[in-house]
């Protein structure tokens, strides 16, 4: 899914769309705003790098981010809903991952990206691993989050 292709399913549907992200530091906004005709169904991008933004900005709960850090599919669905509740948006997406070079863990290695989905109807985290250098794996995940962003369309039958 490329960011025109996702527009134009959002501007036929009649929705629109907020992003909140971490890893790739604001690169799915830009994808969709890169595009002629974007403010029509985008409305908000939140940059949380920090876990401080992601409290301040989305209402992730410290004790969430604490216990299961922001890499993980608690803080992700947190990420997506609140970005969707502030923004009043049909759709958020959101991203949280790990880029690298460094930052991994056995159990969370370079690559571990996971992504969020939030909808009025529902919300879920979803993961995916990537190879490749920091640029290619903030690349895929830029593509991942547009097709994932794609799937709210369709959720309940909408």
């Amino acid at each position: 899914m490329n960011a025109a292709t996702l527009i134009d399913l959002y501007k036929t549907k009649g929705i629109a769309l907020a992003t909140a992200e971490s890893c790739t530091g604001g690169l799915v906004a830009g994808a969709i705003t890169a595009i002629s005709g974007a403010s029509a169904v985008f409305t908000h991008g939140f940059v949380t790098y920090a876990n401080k933004a992601k409290t301040q900005m989305l209402g992730v709960p410290e004790a969430m981010l604490a216990t299961h850090g922001a890499v993980s599919a608690q803080v992700a669905q947190a990420m997506a809903e609140g970005a969707r509740a502030r923004a009043g948006t049909h759709a958020a997406v959101s991203v949280t991952g790990i880029a690298g070079p460094d930052g991994g863990s056995a159990e969370k290695p370079v690559g571990t990206v996971w992504f969020g989905l939030a909808t009025a109807e529902s919300s879920f985290a979803e993961h995916q691993f990537f190879t490749g250098n920091r640029d290619e794996i903030r690349a895929q995940a830029v593509a991942f989050a547009l097709t994932l962003a794609a799937r709210a369309a369709t959720i309940n039958g909408d």
